[in-house]
């Protein structure tokens, strides 16, 4: 059945690591292997950050994500209620040392999206890939 309009669902849950549900119904409608394997590892990468650095690990605090269909795109929106990532630190290359703690997670997610934007705060994160034909 081909595909002719905007479609949207709204996630949010607890502030924790148990990701593993949600990411299943993220990827739901990706409908490619290949692709559905590089949209859960940037996803799961995305919520993960958000979770551990934004959030603080905090179950208080909510994880929002928005799953966003359209005829040519396939889009996602994770937010975190922290204080967000400035722009300086946004960066999609490697760190300059492979030992590097933090980084490499941007990095992952670039290479897993056609499209990567970041809210002006820095606390919404949206990831967007080309439909698979």
């Amino acid at each position: 059945m081909p595909f002719h309009r905007f479609r949207w669902a709204d996630f949010v849950l607890p502030s924790t690591l148990q990701l593993a549900p949600l990411l299943e119904l993220l990827v739901e409608p990706v409908g490619c292997e290949i692709t559905t394997q590089k949209v859960e590892l940037g996803l799961h990468e995305a919520l993960v950050n958000a979770v551990r650095h934004g959030n603080s690990e905090n179950p208080q605090k909510q994880l929002r994500v928005r799953r966003i269909l359209t005829p040519n795109w396939l889009i996602w929106q994770v937010q975190d209620e922290g204080c967000g990532l400035p722009p300086t630190a946004r960066a999609a290359e490697l760190p300059v040392s492979v030992d590097a703690q933090h980084g490499r997670g941007l990095f992952l997610i670039h290479q897993c999206f056609d499209d990567v934007r970041w809210s002006r705060r820095g606390n919404r994160l949206q990831l967007a890939c080309r439909r698979p034909v």
